[in-house]
C-alpha cells in the first residue's frame, strides 16, 4: 500500500512509520515541519509533506499522490484531557482536516480513538458498550468517531475507529509512568513516587500498538470499531515492579505518594476478542 500517516514525529507515529516500512508499504507523512521531521531517523525512508491541522490544504489530492489509505494519529492539546480546548478547537479542526481527506479519494481510514470514551466503567470494556466519556478529550474522540461513520458511509469510504488503551516504549511522553521511572533509576534516586498502584489498566508495548494499526489499515473488508489492548488486566504496581526488575535496578516504591486520577475508573481493560479475530483473518 501506499500509507498516508499523520502523527508520524509522535510517539505512536514514529512506530508506525517503521512497521509500515516494514511490511513493505510506502509512508507518505503529513507533517507541519518538513525541515525538522526530515531530521527524524524513522522518517528517513519516507515521503514528507507539509499538511497543518489548523490550516487544511486546498489540494489534497495532489499532497497525497494517490493514496488510498490513512492512518491518522494526530491529535493536539495532549495530555490535558480535560482541556474544553479538545471540543471546543481540536475537534472542528480534526473534522475540516478529515473531510478533505476523505473527499480527496481515500478509500480506508484508520482513526485512533481512546479508552477513555468507555467512561467511568469498570472490568472488562467491550467494543459493543454504548460509550460514556466523562472527559472533554474523549468527548471529542467520541463525536469525531459518530461523525465520521456518517461521512464516510456517504463517501464509500471504510472507516476502522481503533480505540487504544495503555502503552510503553521508546519516545513515550516524559511525563509518562515508566519514563519518570526510568528517570528516577537513571538518576540514582532511592525512592519513586507514585500512586497506591492497586489500579488495573490494559498495556502494550508500543511496538505492538504500531504492528495492530498497519494490519488494521491492510485488512480488506472489516468497518468499524476495535480495541487495540492486550486483554489482560495488570495493576499500576505489578507493571513497576516488573519494569524495576528488567531494568535490574534497587529502587523502594513510595506508594500512595499521589493521588489516584478522578477521570479513570480504578479497575478497567479492553476486550480484545475483535483485534485477534481480525488478525486471525476472520
Amino acid at each position: 500500500m501506499s500509507v498516508v500517516l499523520t502523527g508520524a514525529t509522535g510517539f505512536v507515529g514514529r512506530h508506525v512509520a517503521q512497521a509500515a516500512r516494514a511490511r513493505g508499504h510506502a509512508v507518505l507523512a503529513l507533517v507541519r515541519d518538513v525541515e525538522a521531521a526530515g531530521r527524524l531517523p524513522w522518517l528517513g525512508a519516507c515521503g514528507l509533506v507539509h499538511a497543518d491541522m489548523s490550516a487544511p490544504p486546498a489540494d489534497w489530492a495532489g499532497l497525497l499522490q494517490g493514496a488510498d489509505t490513512v492512518i491518522h494519529l494526530a491529535w493536539t492539546g495532549l495530555p490535558n484531557y480535560k482541556s474544553l480546548a479538545h471540543v471546543e478547537t481540536h475537534l472542528p479542526q480534526q473534522i475540516a482536516f478529515l473531510k478533505g481527506l476523505v473527499a480527496s479519494g481515500v478509500r480506508r481510514l484508520v482513526v485512533t480513538g481512546t479508552c477513555l470514551e468507555y467512561g467511568m466503567r469498570e472490568g472488562e470494556l467491550a467494543e459493543t458498550l454504548t460509550p460514556a466519556p466523562a472527559v472533554p478529550y474523549a468527548i471529542a474522540k467520541n463525536v469525531l468517531r459518530q461523525y465520521l461513520e456518517d461521512w464516510c458511509a456517504q463517501q464509500g469510504v471504510v472507516l476502522r475507529w481503533a480505540r487504544l488503551f495503555y502503552m510503553y516504549g521508546d519516545g513515550q511522553h516524559p511525563n509518562s509512568l515508566l519514563a519518570q521511572l526510568d528517570r528516577a533509576i537513571d538518576g540514582g534516586e532511592t525512592k519513586f513516587d507514585m500512586s497506591g498502584g492497586e489500579q488495573l489498566r490494559d498495556y502494550l508495548p508500543v511496538t505492538e500498538v504500531a504492528r495492530h494499526l498497519v494490519a488494521l489499515a491492510e485488512h480488506e473488508s472489516f468497518a468499524g470499531t476495535v480495541n487495540v489492548c492486550s486483554g489482560s488486566p495488570i495493576s499500576v504496581r505489578r507493571l513497576v515492579e516488573r519494569h524495576v526488575a528488567a531494568r535490574g535496578a534497587s529502587i523502594a516504591l513510595n506508594l500512595g505518594h499521589y493521588p489516584y486520577l478522578d477521570y479513570e475508573p480504578r479497575a478497567f481493560w479492553g476486550c480484545a476478542r475483535t483485534l485477534a479475530a481480525l488478525e486471525a483473518g476472520s
